[in-house]
């Protein structure tokens, strides 16, 4: 969104929240143009992009306020969607983030794993509509049912083979194939005997997409919801990084970890790595190759 396209967004916040707006761009991120909106002593994080283009601002608002409405996590507030001309934004309660405390990890493994238990009702996989996993549509058809089944016909169809039809049949040729052969193997990750349950995730909490507030308060943002085994988080959450000191202890002890979830999270890692070769391509296609074969090799 280019600098000019300010009054614009100033004009829409004012049309839907009141007040004088006045913005400052914060720059570009990969998929939006970011903003800092102010009036008066009010502070708002907006974003926006070409009103033809907005989809992922729309996901984001739905995935924000259906976590909210859980009241087991922190996330930033949505002020309002709205259009803006040719653009649409979106504004966010603006969070100052601290660095995290020593017991930081600690209230982060309480409060997901207080996520991780809210019942879905009814329950199934899926979301009531698709969404974007970084800037690449994330499919969300619901399952019929909870089982174990369900579960791994909905990450095959919605997950491994959804990212699977993506990939370019000419340079991804051999990764295709070993995509292939983990969805055939499926069922043998469950056969130690764990049993999903679906559960409201954020989908992509890796470390810079959670953070710490002033009071000490873990927050999330810039999510991909679904419900989904909620092992899946936890192994996004190590694929690039590790959640914080403290959090393994304070999660296992609130719900638990299932014994095999060892072996299962290079499967659900899988499915973030080939979103990365999706969207970025170059040294991933080998990482997700590797991480494919290792899953069938066990």
């Amino acid at each position: 969104m280019a600098r000019d396209s300010a009054p614009a967004l100033a004009a829409a916040l004012a049309r839907e929240l009141g007040g004088g707006w006045t913005l400052r761009t914060l720059g570009a991120s990969g998929f939006c143009a970011t903003w800092q909106a102010q009036c008066g002593d009010v502070r708002l994080f907006v974003k926006s992009m070409p009103a033809d283009a907005a989809a992922p601002l729309h996901a984001e608002a739905d995935g924000l306020r259906s976590l909210a409405a859980t009241r087991t996590v922190r996330v930033p507030a949505v002020a309002t969607l709205a259009d803006a001309g040719d653009a649409t934004l979106l504004a966010l309660e603006w969070l100052d983030l601290r660095a995290p405390d020593a017991g930081f990890g600690a209230r982060f493994g309480r409060a997901l794993a207080a996520l991780h238990a809210q019942p879905v009702h009814p329950p199934r996989y899926g979301w009531p509509h698709d969404n974007v996993i970084g800037a690449t549509p994330q499919r969300n058809r619901p399952t019929a049912g909870d089982g174990v089944d369900d579960w791994i016909g909905f990450f095959a169809r919605e997950r491994l083979g959804a990212m699977r039809e993506r990939l370019d049949t000419r340079r991804d040729g051999t990764l295709i194939g070993a995509v292939d052969d983990v969805i055939a193997a499926l069922p043998a990750f469950f056969a130690d005997g764990h049993v999903p349950r679906p559960s409201l995730i954020h989908g992509d909490l890796w470390s810079g997409n959670w953070g710490m507030l002033a009071d000490g308060t873990p927050v999330i943002f810039d999510p991909a919801v679904s419900w989904s085994d909620a092992e899946a988080e936890l192994a996004m959450m190590e694929l690039f990084g590790s959640p914080p000191p403290g959090f393994w202890a304070a999660y296992r002890e609130a719900i638990g970890v299932h014994a095999g979830y060892a072996r299962r999270r290079a499967l659900y890692q899988l499915y973030h790595l080939l979103n990365h070769v999706v969207l970025f391509g170059g040294a991933y296609r080998q990482q997700a190759l590797g991480a494919a074969r290792a899953c069938v090799r066990g």
